[in-house]
């Protein structure tokens, strides 16, 4: 049995969760461009290994090659790291409710772009989805939350330009592989051009003398652990999940139902600041909940 794309891109978001939870600490530690960098290395590594065990390899063309390298230079070497430079400035939670976005980016996007369109049922599932989301995160605090990860570090305004143009990049790096995707070429091997694109991008930046380039601190144990744990979720299985679901599904939904990564990061929340989120957030989480399963089941 072959799940369908519509938990193809529920996995994905549970990855990026996951992964968020896991980045900050790091992210914050090295910059975000030396963060990204560190784990595009990772998850370079892990997903050239794995489509060089699959033998995925063999599904790419030389025109896929080259459209998979403009996703990975839009999509992951400049969206990734401006979300992480939008995370260090205003937190995973703001950050979240911006680049929860990119399913509406996406959505109009793939209207105009690939004629996908939302009716009825599915229409009224995304809408109550996407719009549980950014309840959940605007609501997501505590009126009395004193947690590092709700400071504002730097300007409002340059954090959140960056937290909006990570979510117009993951959508315009989606749509652009979304054709690509339905001629059979292996998730796993797309994936890993697209992760080799943005390390050669951040390796020659690196190479240029940028300062921007420059981590803010060494690397440490703890902090390269983090890395690759988050490169291993987030950028090797969360990337390739979503890749897999393109095959099968419209680009619209398919960023739709990955965009529910900050609901799922609720209870991972939970955690870090040891205090329960506040009733709107759970309000939120419950019309997301309610919107997927609008979607899910029809």
């Amino acid at each position: 049995m072959t799940l369908g794309y519509e938990w193809l891109a529920l996995g994905a978001a549970a990855c990026w969760a996951l992964g968020s939870f896991t980045s900050a600490p790091a992210s914050a530690h090295l910059g975000a461009i030396a963060f990204s960098r560190w784990r595009m290395l990772f998850a370079s590594l892990l997903l050239g290994a794995a489509a060089t065990l699959s033998s995925g390899w063999g599904s790419l063309t030389p025109s896929a090659v080259t459209i998979l390298v403009a996703s990975g230079l839009i999509g992951i070497f400049l969206g990734d790291s401006a979300l992480f430079g939008c995370m260090n400035r205003l937190g995973p939670r703001r950050s979240g409710v911006l680049f929860a976005t990119h399913s509406l980016f996406s959505a109009v996007l793939a209207w105009w772009w690939l004629d996908e369109t939302f009716t009825g049922q599915v229409l009224l599932g995304a809408l109550l989805l996407v719009g549980g989301v950014m309840l959940a995160i605007l609501l997501g605090k505590r009126v009395d939350e004193t947690h590092s990860w709700e400071q504002i570090r730097g300007s409002l305004a340059v954090g959140v330009a960056l937290g909006v143009l990570s979510a117009l990049c993951q959508a315009v790096a989606t749509l652009m592989v979304k054709p690509l995707m339905g001629t059979g070429v292996d998730p796993v091997a797309a994936s890993a051009v697209r992760m080799c694109a943005g390390l050669l991008a951040h390796g020659l930046l690196l190479w240029s003398g940028a300062k921007v380039a420059r981590p803010l601190q060494p690397i440490n144990r703890a902090v390269l652990l983090r890395t690759a744990l988050n490169a291993a979720l987030a950028m090797g299985l969360g990337m390739t999940l979503i890749l897999a679901a393109l095959r099968g599904g419209s680009a619209g939904l398919v960023a739709v139902l990955s965009s529910v990564t900050p609901v799922l990061l609720l209870p991972l929340l939970w955690l870090a600041y040891r205090r329960q989120p506040p009733l709107g957030a759970w309000l939120g989480a419950a019309l997301t909940v309610a919107g997927g399963a609008l979607i899910l089941v029809r």
